[in-house]
């Protein structure tokens, strides 16, 4: 099979190559990989990287977005429109006005997604031009939005990954004295020692509320436990006080939600927003490994590592500050989601279980059927099936309507240009305090954010 990486210039495509490559999970699943990035210089310091690893599938790069698309079975979508400059714009721009400015979270979230969905909905059109039959895993943020957006156009082809909610998963089941390796096993559905679980929300907005190991229910006793709780993230973050009154193991990024007033404040007071510290490491980087190409894996790794153990920084700063220790690290991985949604999907795999962004459906019933939510699925030759849950209700189900109509008006407002459409998805958001402040933070916003077409930002690997 051929894979189209869109992005193929990013700091993680080393990943998925790794996972590819010899001895890699994944090896003989691709013949081929074409790595598609505007920026040409991005594409040969990866280039170089690659060279590096142990050897895998053929790679083309290229900066011809047809080119990429021609014969692939799989589209692999890792952009970021804007680049990281792009970020420090969305972050500092509500921060200034007082209110979260976070990537996909909040104000900042909107203005990311204004900028980037006229971009996704034009790529959508020309994979539906070029390459009809093939499928595409976005991971481009906002994650849901995207693919909602695209998923007007190539309907159930496109499936939307991130690898919060497995990482969660896996530690959590750690945590509660499970072998974390068979939340990934392969029918799953049929392995006696597979962990069960549901798990339900938006993107960067779900909550685990069940796992299961045959007949017993895990979580009331890891939420009941507070030395469980501490042996990982997510019960780090959150605490056993507001986990014991939840009932439920919430996504990481709503820290960023009950803890509105800490968060705020942590991202005030550090000396430099996450985009900022991305666009000075990933500059540096680039710069670096450009000039002495030899030394290019070397320079990846160390980044990579510094670039793990600051991810949600703000965050913990917020809940008393911790160094994240090898359990946190080792997440979901975002090419083992990936490619095991593509392996499922090709038939080169046994039936996966894995959270997904798909069609709503009847998932949640009072959402539309085409909203995308982030849910369980079961993934085999035949396709993509969410798999059936509780739909959820009280404080859970209004957070998500109240979101889910901020992702719809800012679809909107990306798909029209219409300013109207843009304040209302920023003056919705619950993080967002003031219809003045959602005025002011839209008028300060780089124009490009309502302006879509030929005419955007550059588009380079996340």
């Amino acid at each position: 099979m051929r894979l189209a990486i869109l992005g193929g210039g990013g700091f993680r495509v080393p990943l998925v190559y790794a996972a590819l490559a010899d001895g890699g999970p994944f090896a003989g699943l691709i013949r081929e990989v074409a790595l598609h990035d505007t920026d040409r210089l991005r594409l040969e310091v990866i280039g170089a990287v690659l060279r590096s690893m142990p050897s895998g599938p053929t790679v083309r790069a290229t900066t011809d977005l047809d080119e990429a698309l021609t014969g692939a079975d799989f589209v692999f979508s890792a952009i970021r429109v804007g680049g990281t400059a792009g970020r420090v714009a969305d972050e500092r721009v509500p921060l200034r006005e007082g209110v979260l400015g976070q990537e996909t979270v909040g104000a900042g979230g909107v203005l990311y997604a204004l900028r980037t969905l006229p971009v996704m909905t034009e790529i959508a059109r020309r994979v539906r031009a070029v390459a009809p039959d093939a499928r595409v895993v976005n991971f481009t943020n906002p994650a849901g939005m995207v693919t909602e957006a695209m998923s007007a156009v190539l309907g159930d082809r496109v499936v939307g990954i991130c690898d919060s909610p497995v990482g969660l998963v896996r530690r959590a089941a750690r945590a509660a004295g499970v072998d974390a390796r068979y939340v990934d096993a392969a029918d799953a559905t049929d392995a006696a020692d597979a962990v069960e679980y549901e798990y339900l929300g938006l993107n960067h907005l779900g909550w685990l509320r069940s796992l299961r190991l045959g007949d017993r229910e895990l979580l009331p006793g890891l939420l009941a436990s507070p030395d469980a709780l501490d042996s990982f993230e997510e019960g780090r973050l959150f605490g056993p006080r507001l986990l014991g009154a939840l009932g439920l193991l919430p996504n990481e990024y709503l820290h960023y939600y009950y803890f509105r007033r800490e968060t705020l404040a942590a991202a005030r007071d550090a000396e430099q927003t996450r985009g900022e510290f991305l666009h000075r490491q990933q500059t540096e980087f680039y710069t670096r490994a450009a000039e002495q190409p030899a030394r290019a894996h070397r320079f990846w790794r160390e980044a990579r590592l510094r670039r793990e153990e600051t991810y949600l920084a703000e965050a913990r700063s917020a809940g008393g500050g911790w160094q994240r220790d090898g359990c946190d690290l080792d997440g979901g991985g975002y090419e083992r989601v990936a490619l095991s949604l593509m392996a499922a999907l090709s038939g080169a795999s046994g039936r996966r279980r894995l959270v997904l962004n798909v069609r709503n459906g009847a998932t949640l019933p009072a959402l539309p059927a085409d909203a995308v939510v982030e849910t369980v699925c079961e993934v085999d030759g035949d396709g993509v099936r969410s798999v059936p849950s509780t739909p959820l209700d009280g404080a859970e189900l209004g957070l998500v309507l109240q979101v889910k109509a901020v992702e719809r008006a800012t679809i909107e407002a990306a798909a029209t240009g219409s300013r109207t459409a843009a304040l209302r998805a920023l003056l919705l958001h619950p993080l967002v305090d003031s219809p003045d402040v959602a005025a002011r933070v839209l008028d300060a916003a780089d124009p490009a954010v309502l302006r879509g077409g030929p005419d955007s930002p550059a588009v380079r690997g996340s």
